[in-house]
């Protein structure tokens, strides 16, 4: 499987886990109802499959990278869809986090 592959697999269970944990927030938090909480939570079981399809057997190396891009995933989902505007220091733990990602997921291993 290519990088670019494994990282669009990324990008797809970034959308589907952050989407589904804004829903449940706006379910719960914002009072939009129960319906807005299904939603996310059917969001939520679509991330796990995302997850399953990246190519490392390792289910604990996919987690830890992928929480180097919910770090940074989190923070543009904020941007675009609440609003935030984060701060140099955001920006720069999300840029660390990514290399993280980069070096757990894409760095050659022997085997």
């Amino acid at each position: 499987m290519s990088v670019v592959r494994s990282i669009l697999l990324f990008v797809g269970a970034a959308l589907f886990e952050i989407g589904g944990a804004w829903l449940v927030w706006q379910g719960i938090r914002e009072q939009r109802g129960w319906l807005w909480v299904g939603a996310g939570v059917m969001a939520l079981g679509v991330y796990g499959v995302f997850a399953t399809l990246q190519p490392d057997a390792s289910f604990g190396r996919i987690l830890a990278a992928y929480g180097g891009v919910f770090v940074a995933g989190s923070l543009v989902w904020g941007t675009v869809v609440d609003g935030f505007r984060p701060d140099r220091w955001d920006v720069l733990g999300a840029l660390l986090c990514l290399a993280g990602v980069g070096v757990i997921m894409y760095v050659p291993r022997s085997h």
